[in-house]
């Protein structure tokens, strides 16, 4: 049973498709069914079913995609550390991310990353709260990009704390107050922030206690800003989603002061490959040059 084989598998089952893996790995499908083939062999079972939509894991191929996952990055890990011995750096670096840091800082920590790791390989994945809290236990992801609170397992590294607004269209009856109340919120009609059960949104409303009045659920925070301009409702939003999105609404402080901690969560430092640990210290070093590091 070879590595080749579990690249194979979890390519597959990464992207859906024998002919998608077949293009990453610079190899035919039928190489790439052939090496499926061999491991279901090996293992005495199938891993995957095979429709016109696709691919898809048996049970079976669930149990086990985990420790696949697992070998992989301990291989990785092992020629991370082989090549740091010989002074190269290679590696890949995948990273559970937020449409919000995705777009304000990751950019930048990137560019600044491969000037200085120009071997090493960063892949993305975004997704909301859920989606990230479930890509690092399972192993998809080295870290992710996450808000308090995070699953008990976690190692959690705070990096921002990021103040939450109440946001209200322009002409807005209650737009030149200092702050706004929780009562006069629930009032209102409300555009629902929808990232998951660890919402921040949803996390500071069950605080005080407020069922509001949801008009409109929306994943897309500018898709939110647009909808307060247009007068469809009010909202709650994190500082660093309103930098330069400002305009037609108005920001207002919430009574209770509140905030989103951002942070990395993985499973473990300890484990994390060198590439890893190396973004982690260019992340920390970004914001901080920044005035952006809280923690």
């Amino acid at each position: 049973m070879t590595i080749s084989k579990y690249e194979v598998f979890h390519s597959v089952v990464e992207l859906g498709s024998l002919t998608k893996a077949a293009e990453r790995l610079n190899l035919t499908q039928s190489g790439v069914s052939h090496a499926i083939a061999s491991l279901e062999t090996e293992l005495g079972f199938s891993l995957l079913t095979r429709d016109r939509a696709g691919v898809t894991l048996t049970t079976n191929g669930e149990l086990i995609l985990k420790y696949v996952r697992e070998t992989l990055q301990c291989n990785d890990r092992l020629k991370q550390k082989v090549a740091e011995i010989k002074g190269l750096e290679i590696g890949t670096v995948r990273i559970g991310t937020f449409t919000s840091v995705s777009s304000q800082w990751l950019p930048s920590i990137i560019k600044e990353f491969k000037e200085q790791h120009p071997r090493i390989e960063i892949k993305l994945a975004e997704g909301d709260y859920d989606d990230i809290n479930r890509w690092i236990l399972s192993g998809a992801v080295d870290f992710g990009f996450v808000s308090l609170p995070v699953t008990q397992s976690f190692e959690f590294i705070p990096l921002k704390k990021d103040k939450m607004f109440c946001i209200l269209p322009c002409g807005h009856p209650l737009q030149h107050q200092d702050e706004i109340s929780f009562d006069q919120i629930k009032g209102e009609e409300f555009i629902m922030t929808k990232w998951g059960n660890t919402d921040d949104v949803r996390r500071i409303l069950l605080e005080n206690n407020l069922t509001p009045k949801i008009k409109y659920e929306v994943v897309e925070e500018q898709a939110i800003i647009a909808m307060v301009r247009n007068g469809l409702g009010i909202s709650i939003l994190p500082e660093m989603l309103l930098l330069h999105n400002t305009h037609h609404v108005h920001i207002v402080n919430l009574e209770k002061t509140a905030y989103r901690t951002i942070g990395v969560a993985l499973n473990s430092m300890k484990k994390a490959s060198p590439a890893a640990r190396k973004f982690l210290v260019c992340i920390r070093s970004w914001l901080d040059r920044q005035g952006l590091l809280d923690f």
